[in-house]
């Protein structure tokens, strides 16, 4: 580890005001490090809901002024907010085949979408190794709310944004080991990077075009209108995408491990 593990980034932008007045709000720096990353996780999974953002490449202040994120933008977000602490991290770039979005994206829609989406975790150096925090991307009520609509004898499951072995029970509260809510979707190791910033001019972000114009301007509200519904009404009983979505996990065990 060295500063550039540390250092501010065109997108992990600590030094911008709205996120040093939310680091001196926490008084995260003044707390010993495996209890200022429980708290910076907890608060990017929880108060940050799931959600998608105009594009993968915003820096961590817009991702803030937003309130929500997806895998990468919180990604962003977490890692900004650890090295804003003083807390080192770097940055894992992968990819998902689509069907772990299918639910949340259906149809026409799904249909346009690349297989291959770009996907991405953030690693912190916690007593000598780095760690995974993958499990970061669900806020708690999300997730609550899908495992609420699902059979109890539910466990191995991938769509609406999950992709686990064990949903009942998935890794994703800080304990000092790795995190992780979409690992089961995960098809494509794209390697270790300093920062989002190096692995967007490597491998650019997901969308280009008439896709990514579709999608910040129609697909991605469509979506988040779906996440907001699974959100509310889960708990009342499940809709019909969650009943397609169980069918599909069940089809796809063998191709995700």
């Amino acid at each position: 580890m060295n500063d550039r593990h540390l250092k501010a980034t065109a997108l992990l932008d600590y030094d911008h005001p709205a996120i040093q007045r939310l680091l001196a709000s926490k008084k995260w720096a003044q707390l010993p490090a495996n209890d200022a990353i429980r708290a910076i996780y907890t608060y990017v999974r929880d108060e940050i809901a799931f959600g998608y953002n105009i594009s993968d490449g915003l820096p961590a202040s817009c991702v803030l002024t937003d309130g929500y994120g997806q895998c990468n933008t919180k990604t962003t977000l977490l890692m900004a907010l650890l090295r804003g602490a003083g807390i080192p991290c770097r940055f894992h770039g992968a990819t998902i085949h689509k069907r772990l979005q299918k639910g949340v994206v259906t149809g026409l829609f799904y249909a346009l979408a690349p297989r291959d989406i770009i996907h991405s975790w953030a690693e912190v150096l916690f007593n000598g190794r780095w760690i995974a925090l993958e499990g970061v991307i669900l806020d708690q009520p999300y997730l609550d709310g899908l495992r609420a609509s699902l059979p109890e004898e539910t466990t191995a499951f991938v769509g609406f944004g999950v992709g686990i072995d064990d949903i009942r029970n998935p890794p994703i509260e800080w304990s000092g080991a790795d995190t992780f809510i979409q690992i089961k979707g995960v098809n494509n190791d794209l390697g270790i990077f300093d920062d989002p910033d190096t692995f967007y001019a490597a491998h650019g972000t997901n969308l280009t075009g008439i896709r990514r114009i579709m999608f910040e301007t129609l697909i991605r509200h469509v979506m988040n209108r779906k996440v907001a519904l699974i959100r509310m009404q889960c708990r009342l009983g499940p809709p019909r995408e969650v009943a397609e979505a169980i069918s599909v996990a069940a089809s796809a065990q063998g191709s995700t491990r």
